[in-house]
């Protein structure tokens, strides 16, 4: 408990006003004249120095190959129209909001408005939410081909190897909330009383005369949005028939013991917000509803070479060999080498591996029973020509070296863009969408990283 200060008497105060006047008199202060008119005669380009990172990210922008944004522009010479965003203002914006932790479009607008350094990268061009938010998910195929185009020229310069490549999966939260899952059943009621909440607002609008302007407005607005909510239950639905098949295969899988039964009778819910997002184990223990972002990562270098999501729950479902093609379409070279976490450990995969002379670095998983702890490597009889080699590998010192660069790369690649690039929350909805925000991550961090190499 704070006590009271004791309350000076008159001499004190007047001895205190005596010093702080001193000889000169009262005190002279600055104080703000927010109300004062101001004439400056000020160049943009002067506000920012000369190695700010901005420069750089716009540099980079200009030396990119850009014509697949440009496509879709209808504003033309000769046509009437507004004039058209130019493209590498809006990738310079959005890669330097990726850099600074910047996933929200709104949040990049007022920065717009505000910030010295995006200030500068607009020069003066208006940008709002809207436009910014349809651009970054309007060009999943122009974003893939830009992380093309770094990746290449990072191999060009000999600085991306790509022949040992780090996988790794991160899951990311989606905007959908849990409470948004719902089973088969209900989501045909939802369906059905959509549809007929459509039907009762179009009846109403047919009958124009019998309604005020301002309260037909209000009308055409709610039925949009409950066509809106309607589409959204329908492509929920449109998801239950591929559930349905994995669950059938993962009882098949499991037996007609107690976890078949388990896995037969459990009732398959999906999101009325995300139809594509699943709830997934998080890195905290808990249940969320998430995509799985898979990212390859050459371990020479720390560049990202592959990028692509997912909405399985687990890693160990075929989604390495996607991966290695990825890349190696990107940098047209060959992956010799792939690193990966226990997670994705599958027969089948190692297999494949072997057929493509691909070697896999994946650790075994943990014995269940206690005597067999330490053994797993040990080769049995009835181990394929693959498994064996690949025991071999994993046993030896030379693999246990060589394993010990996928935590050293996937794992700093991953705090890089959770920390720093806002790879946090992905609120838009969709897999294609989520992949849009995923390729500007992992391009804004190529940019970060790589920048200067890229420059002349």
């Amino acid at each position: 408990m704070l006590l009271p200060l004791p309350e000076r008497s008159p001499e004190a105060k007047g001895e205190a006003e005596a010093e702080s006047e001193g000889p000169q008199g009262p005190l002279r202060l600055r104080q703000p004249q927010r109300n004062q008119t101001l004439l400056v005669a000020q160049c943009l380009d002067d506000v920012v120095v000369a190695d700010h990172p901005v420069r750089m990210v716009a540099a980079v922008v200009e030396r990119l190959e850009v014509s697949k944004f440009c496509k879709p522009i209808k504003a033309r010479e000769g046509v009437v129209g507004r004039d058209a965003t130019d493209p590498r203002l809006l990738i310079a914006l959005w890669l330097y909001a990726c850099i600074r932790g910047i996933g929200s479009a709104r949040e990049l607008a007022r920065r717009c408005e505000e910030s010295i350094p995006f200030r500068w990268l607009c020069g003066g061009v208006s940008v709002n939410h809207r436009l910014l938010s349809d651009f970054r998910t309007d060009h999943g195929e122009a974003v893939d081909d830009l992380l093309t185009q770094v990746i290449a020229s990072l191999v060009e310069q000999g600085l991306v190897q790509v022949s040992r490549i780090s996988q790794d999966g991160v899951r990311v939260r989606v905007g959908a909330g849990a409470a948004s899952f719902r089973r088969e059943e209900r989501l045909h009621k939802l369906l059905e009383e959509a549809k007929q909440h459509v039907e009762e607002l179009r009846r109403q609008l047919d009958a124009p005369e019998k309604m005020a302007a301002e309260k037909a407005q209000k009308v055409k607005a709610e039925k949009r949005r409950a066509e809106e909510k309607q589409k959204r239950v329908e492509r929920a639905l449109e998801q239950l028939p591929e559930l349905k098949e994995k669950q059938e295969k993962a009882a098949k899988r499991a037996g007609k013991g107690k976890c078949g039964d388990k896995i037969r009778n459990k009732e398959l819910r999906v999101s009325t917000t995300d139809a594509e997002a699943r709830v997934m184990k998080m890195a905290n223990g808990g249940f969320n509803p998430a995509l799985n972002v898979q990212l390859a990562t050459d371990t020479e270098s720390r560049a990202i070479v592959g990028v692509e999501v997912s909405n399985e729950g687990y890693d160990a479902a075929g989604l390495s060999a996607p991966m290695r093609q990825q890349v190696e379409e990107r940098t047209g070279k060959k992956v010799e080498e792939q690193l990966l976490d226990g997670g994705y450990l599958r027969t089948r995969d190692i297999e494949e591996a072997h057929e493509d002379k691909v070697k896999l670095y994946v650790p075994p998983k943990p014995a269940t029973k206690a005597e067999n702890r330490g053994r797993e490597l040990e080769i049995k009889r009835g181990d394929s020509e693959a498994v064996q080699e690949w025991k071999k590998r994993m046993a030896s010192a030379e693999g246990k070296e060589i394993y010990k660069q996928r935590a050293a790369t996937s794992e700093t690649v991953n705090g890089d863009l959770r920390t720093y690039r806002g790879l946090t929350q992905i609120l838009v909805r969709g897999m294609g969408k989520g992949k849009c925000v995923a390729l500007w991550c992992a391009l804004a961090y190529n940019v970060m990283h790589f920048g200067v190499k890229l420059l002349p």
